[in-house]
């Protein structure tokens, strides 16, 4: 099975055209396997690039546990860099089946190459039941959380998959790390949940690092980002266009009232290789 190694900002996966790769079997375990840091080729995933009836092409995302996710902002960047850079559609807006629906990402290549995408995400899910979380309020906006013996004020948002933001003075490895981890499988959120943490620069910069449902802590989550920019400005922290920090690269948010949040960042083919099956 030919495959190919990509990021978005350090978020890394492993990619496979399955316009010319045919799949069978326990496709949860081949992502266990292949995403494996150690025995595999190493990813925070695996992400399917299919044929798709409505869109340019349609983008499955598996974390690193094998569990099949809705939506990777970073992903769903690199698939619009290999689709375009691999010839399957070469223009500068392209349409992605994703399991939040289809997305609009516009390109940006240099000398024949994507270096950019900015991609519609479509419109924040603020409804508890929707997110979904059984915390109070919708919005679910500066809740407590009980966790680990600690309360944490956190704020909710599902970009088509859940996160739970929580701002604070300093980002540390306990609170990724350990109180990340669980959040992730916390009994407020029935379908689990990323776990991001932000420290505020400034009105239009933000800090982040994150533990992501299924794969643990990342370089890079776009749609945590998206969510994080969303839940800063429902607090009155951020303006409606930020500039995020995370450990794998910038990227850039723009939440215009009552409509989609878009981000712009980087995506990145690192190489291509075979795989036994």
């Amino acid at each position: 099975m030919r495959f190919t190694k990509m990021h978005g900002a350090g978020n890394d996966y492993v990619y496979v055209n399955c316009f010319e790769e045919r799949l069978s079997g326990d496709v949860a375990q081949l992502a266990r396997d292949i995403s494996d840091r150690h025995r595999g080729v190493g990813g925070d995933g695996m992400i399917l690039i299919c044929p798709s009836e409505v869109a340019d092409a349609r983008m499955r995302m598996f974390n690193a546990d094998g569990s099949e996710s809705e939506m990777c902002g970073n992903g769903v960047r690199c698939v619009a860099k290999y689709v375009y850079d691999h010839g399957i559609a070469v223009k500068d807006e392209l349409d992605i089946e994703t399991g939040r629906g289809v997305l609009r990402l516009q390109v940006f290549p240099e000398n024949g190459k994507v270096e950019q995408v900015r991609v519609n995400m479509g419109e924040p899910i603020l409804e508890a039941e929707q997110i979904p979380t059984t915390l109070p309020g919708s919005p679910v906006v500066n809740v407590p959380l009980q966790v680990a013996g600690r309360e944490f004020h956190v704020t909710c948002v599902s970009m088509g998959n859940p996160h739970c933001v929580t701002f604070v003075h300093e980002i540390t490895d306990e609170l990724v790390l350990v109180i990340g981890k669980q959040i992730e499988v916390h009994p407020a959120f029935p379908r689990r949940v990323n776990a991001e943490f932000i420290r505020i620069i400034s009105r239009t910069e933000m800090d982040m690092r994150v533990w992501e449902r299924g794969s643990g802590e990342t370089q890079a989550c776009g749609t945590g980002a998206c969510a994080s920019a969303v839940a800063g400005i429902l607090n009155g922290l951020l303006d409606r266009k930020v500039l995020c920090h995370l450990p794998g690269g910038d990227l850039t948010l723009e939440w215009p009232e009552n409509g989609p949040v878009y981000m712009t960042g980087p995506a990145t083919e690192v190489f291509s290789g075979d795989w036994p099956i």
